[in-house]
């Protein structure tokens, strides 16, 4: 055989063995590997959040009525005290005195109007026998009125000793938790002092939020159009990130607009048994439909989108990739609800989309918790 054509021989042999090889390594190279999660009906409440503060229900100054030397503190600051709890008491030893002032004066005024009774009685009897005249029953009466007019002054005189006296405890008027203290004991206090204390109660407690009134009109309208069930959970997010554990209700829609905002105040109520919130604090608040919503939704990260609009790519039975055009409605808590395209149980790639296309086999694996 001519050189030539051994040599030709050879190169061929050599292009079809590494065709050959080529070939084979195609064959087993592994599918991509990819993670899918079923299309599933669940429990998706419409939601919606805002910014809201947290206000409390009652807040009080604690202010003296009365002036004097401040006697004793009864409390700690930042102790939650009950209803009537005496917080402050002013030295009351000249209002003490005045209510037996008063006590002294008011007997004496009685003692002169039942004197006054009895010759009122006695000039009528006398006048009666024509013993006396008309002008002498005139003046009993007359003294009768004045007496009974003193003794009216007295009682009131006696009252405001009474109260004035009551001043020099100054009460919680409700359950609550006592502030920082503005004075100490051995102090000049009195109506001219300023606050003394504050007292705020925490439990139940308000948050507060702005709501766009567009929104609230098409929330109105979603309602008597039957949407919506006109009842919502309210729930809160605290600074920390942590979400508290207990529901609110909403107890108030304010009735006019801020111009400025073009918003309406929204009031929901808190029940704070530990005095977790705090009067001022600023929160994430979610409205969430009350009623049982069932729809059917996939992971927000399985959703595509082009220029044609949002795709999924679905893995069927065989492990082969299928492009599926999907309408979605909006999302939730992670997971995208699809109004159509998809059917329950449906499997479809969450993580590895990017190495896939229609038409090939992947090796599935499904995402953890699915």
């Amino acid at each position: 055989m001519p050189r030539s054509l051994l040599s030709t021989f050879a190169a061929g042999a050599v292009v079809a063995l590494m065709l050959s090889a080529s070939t084979g390594l195609a064959q087993q190279a592994p599918a991509p590997a990819v993670v899918v999660a079923p299309a599933t009906i669940m429990d998706l409440r419409e939601s919606v959040d805002f910014t809201g503060r947290i206000v409390a229900v009652q807040k009080v100054d604690m202010r003296a009525r009365v002036s004097g030397f401040l006697q004793k503190i009864n409390f700690t600051e930042g102790q939650k005290v009950a209803a009537g709890t005496v917080l402050y008491e002013v030295e009351d030893g000249s209002y003490a005195a005045a209510v037996q002032q008063a006590d002294g004066a008011l007997a004496a005024a009685q003692a002169q109007y039942d004197l006054a009774v009895i010759e009122r009685d006695r000039q009528k009897q006398l006048f009666q026998s024509n013993t006396t005249p008309q002008s002498k029953v005139d003046i009993a009466e007359a003294q009768l009125k004045r007496a009974a007019a003193d003794l009216t002054s007295l009682e009131g005189a006696k009252a405001k000793a009474d109260l004035d006296l009551s001043y020099t405890k100054i009460t919680a008027p409700f359950d609550g938790v006592v502030g920082l203290t503005s004075v100490d004991v051995g102090a000049l206090v009195g109506p001219d002092s300023g606050p003394l204390a504050t007292l705020t109660k925490l439990d139940p407690i308000y948050v507060e939020f702005p709501v766009a009134i567009a929104l609230l009109l098409e929330y109105r309208e979603g309602v008597k159009a039957g949407r919506y069930s006109g009842a919502a959970n309210v729930n809160i997010t605290l600074p920390n990130g942590r979400e508290y554990p207990l529901k609110g209700t909403i107890d108030f829609i304010a009735s006019n607009v801020s111009q400025g905002t073009d918003t309406a105040i929204v009031r929901a109520k808190f029940d704070n048994p530990e005095a977790t919130l705090l009067d001022g604090t600023l929160v994430r608040v979610n409205l969430e439909q009350a009623d049982k919503q069932d729809v059917l939704a996939v992971p927000e990260q399985a959703i595509q989108r082009d220029q044609q609009g949002a795709f999924v790519m679905v893995v069927g039975a065989d492990n082969k990739v299928e492009l599926r055009r999907v309408d979605v409605s909006r999302s939730a808590r992670g997971q995208a609800v699809i109004d159509k395209g998809l059917k329950e149980g449906e499997n479809v790639i969450t993580d590895g989309v990017g190495k896939v296309r229609p038409g090939i086999t992947v090796d599935a694996t499904p995402a953890a918790g699915g």
